[in-house]
């Protein structure tokens, strides 16, 4: 086979391009994108340097930024801030808090298990990008870091493609590549059957399976530690509990049927706690309330989110105040009072405010502003106790408890000057929900029921939600991360070079004539392996349309099933994880302030044990 084929100048100056790339990846000397569009300006160059061969023909060396990878990519990004604006995402990550629990032995595997599934029926990119804004808010509440959790998420975004035949691009194009092979073969063969929806699913999921039990048993081997988004106010508590010995502890108590609180305002039964339990919400038969007024009843069966330190909580339950149930842990009051949707802040009362000489109880902090004030700054004194009849001075400083919409709405008033800045200011639209999950519909319905192109039917929803105002257009243009756009946009040329030239060719055949006679599993294993190679270089569905005719004559050559080494070859082109040159790697490396190294620590593991599955459950299904 690697006799018919002879090794071109154009195909040497390719080789030295993928060398090159692959070695600036791995090394992290720049940044991959810009590596990528470094590559890409090189082989622009070639066609006006003396004596090398133009790679790429000067009209397609942009097509990359035009291409339906790109700009479905953009589309989904958008449909994801979406859905996270009006905060259905802050819903799903409740939901799977719920169930998951806060430790990231229990988080990972409800998370990814939720995404593989789900991208099993939606292409692997959308799935990931629709739950990075779950895994930011996740972060945020539990504390655990965003790189710990982003990347089994993507890893399962991306086996959960292999569950079924429209769950990734090879497996959607491999029946119709089938079938243009069936047109080829030799007289007298007979031809291959194409492959129905759930035919891989037995494979799909065991290679999800593998990728769950991977991060569980050695996630905290292989995956990083690294800061994001998920952490940005800690230096707001820290600051908090060295100035105020405030600690920002939440605790939710169930009030018992007898309890001495019921009947009680809320003044009365902070007054039972000796203030150092403050009340800043309560759930009462479904009426719930952030930061209650201190007139507001305590009713029988109520549920109150106390902020304080715990010994104060356990010295209020030695004093049988009627505590059914009590926790540090929030289950009532996670979505409402999660970090990332309300905590403490500072604000200043400035000089000329009309706050000055009134008391906190005239202020009606609860009641008109939503705050429930934990405590006073003065001079050198931290006030804690009467606050509601002390009276404000120019100079105060109120470290409260509130939503931080309205603390947001705060910074408007000129009577304060709200101090914390680290806060998420814009406000969710909850209101634009039926809009949200309308066009999210219809982009799904699009994709799964029409044969329309992916960016066409995602560009569908995400200018749906744009026209109803569920994000503004500085909005949608914010939510794109640009990095992966410019990586995978740029990195198109490199692939098409390597296609165009006969490049990937002559590497296949090469590898083929060196396998020699060797078992049917052995030159199976060896297309997987190939395969895992040229999506790592290239598009994973250039390396399925470009080695599925290959796999089909090799397996026609040594007697076995063409099918079978057919989706060998597009179940193969999934296995991505060693370096972020795939969709959804590229996608969470920023988020997740990933480097090409933790991809290569965590992601060689995750390739080996991929082809380690693949094989042995193609050949027992099959």
């Amino acid at each position: 086979m690697a006799e018919s084929m002879t090794l071109t100048p154009e195909m040497i100056w390719v080789l030295g391009f993928l060398a090159l790339t692959i070695f600036l990846f791995v090394s992290d000397i720049i940044r991959v994108d810009v590596v990528a569009v470094f590559i890409m300006v090189l082989l622009g160059l070639t066609s006006v340097v003396p004596g090398v061969p133009n790679l790429v023909p000067m009209e397609h060396l942009f097509d990359g930024f035009a291409s339906n990878a790109v700009i479905s990519i953009i589309a989904v990004m958008i449909i994801g801030a979406g859905l996270d604006k009006t905060g259905i995402m802050s819903k799903v990550a409740s939901f799977i808090l719920r169930v998951g629990g806060q430790t990231e032995r229990r988080v990972i595997p409800t998370v990814s298990g939720t995404v593989g599934v789900i991208s099993s029926f939606m292409q692997n990119i959308g799935a990931a990008a629709l739950f990075l804004p779950v895994i930011s808010r996740i972060s945020t509440r539990t504390g655990l870091p965003m790189s710990r959790l982003l990347m089994p998420m993507g890893f399962s975004a991306i086996l959960g493609g292999t569950i079924t035949m429209i769950g990734s691009s090879p497996l959607i194009l491999l029946n119709d590549l089938i079938m243009t092979s069936n047109r080829a073969l030799p007289e007298g063969v007979e031809p291959m059957g194409t492959f129905d929806l759930f035919d891989v699913t037995p494979i799909g999921l065991a290679l999800l399976a593998t990728g769950i039990l991977y991060f569980i048993i050695a996630g905290r081997f292989v995956l990083p530690v690294t800061s994001s988004k998920g952490n940005e106010g800690v230096s707001t508590l820290e600051h908090l509990r060295n100035t105020y010995g405030l600690h920002g502890d939440i605790h939710e108590v169930t009030l018992q049927t007898d309890s001495p609180l019921v009947g009680k305002t809320i003044e009365e039964v902070e007054a039972l706690f000796h203030h150092r339990l403050t009340v800043i919400a309560m759930d009462s038969s479904g009426d719930m309330r952030i930061a209650p007024a201190r007139d507001v009843v305590v009713s029988t069966g109520s549920v109150l989110a106390l902020n304080g330190p715990r010994e104060a909580l356990d010295e209020a339950t030695g004093r049988n105040l009627g505590f059914q149930h009590y926790s540090s842990e929030l289950n009532h009051f996670a979505e409402v009072l999660n970090p990332g949707q309300a905590g403490i802040s500072e604000v200043v009362i400035p000089p000329g405010s009309q706050m000055i000489g009134r008391s906190l109880r005239d202020v009606r902090m609860r009641k008109t502003y939503g705050m429930a004030v934990l405590a006073v700054h003065r001079g050198e004194e931290v006030i804690r106790e009467s606050l509601r009849d002390l009276v404000l001075r120019a100079g105060d400083t109120l470290v409260q408890h509130s939503r931080w919409e309205d603390l947001a709405a705060l910074e408007k008033d000129r009577n304060f000057a709200v101090v914390t800045t680290d806060f998420p200011h814009e406000e969710t639209r909850p209101h634009k929900i039926p809009f949200a999950l309308l066009f999210f519909f219809i982009a799904l319905g699009l994709i799964l029921f029409t044969d329309i192109r992916l960016s066409i039917a995602l560009m569908t929803g995400a200018i749906g939600m744009i026209i109803t105002g569920v994000l503004t257009v500085d909005q949608a243009y914010r939510s794109v991360g640009w990095q992966s756009v410019f990586l995978l946009a740029s990195l198109i040329p490199l692939g098409l070079a390597v296609e165009t030239t006969g490049t990937a060719a002559w590497i296949a055949y090469q590898t083929m004539a060196l396998m020699g006679d060797v078992p049917i599993w052995v030159l199976q294993a060896a297309l997987a392996v190939l395969a895992t190679f040229f999506t790592l270089v290239m598009s994973n569905v250039g390396a399925t349309v470009l080695l599925v005719p290959l796999a089909v004559n090799i397996a026609l050559l040594a007697g076995a099933n063409p099918a079978i080494f057919a989706l060998t070859v597009a179940l193969a082109t999934s296995n991505s994880f060693l370096i972020p040159t795939h969709q959804v790697n590229a996608l969470i490396m920023g988020p997740g302030g990933y480097r090409v190294k933790d991809y290569m620590r965590a992601g060689g593991i995750m390739t080996i044990l991929f082809l380690l599955v693949l094989i042995p459950m193609l050949n027992i299904v099959f």
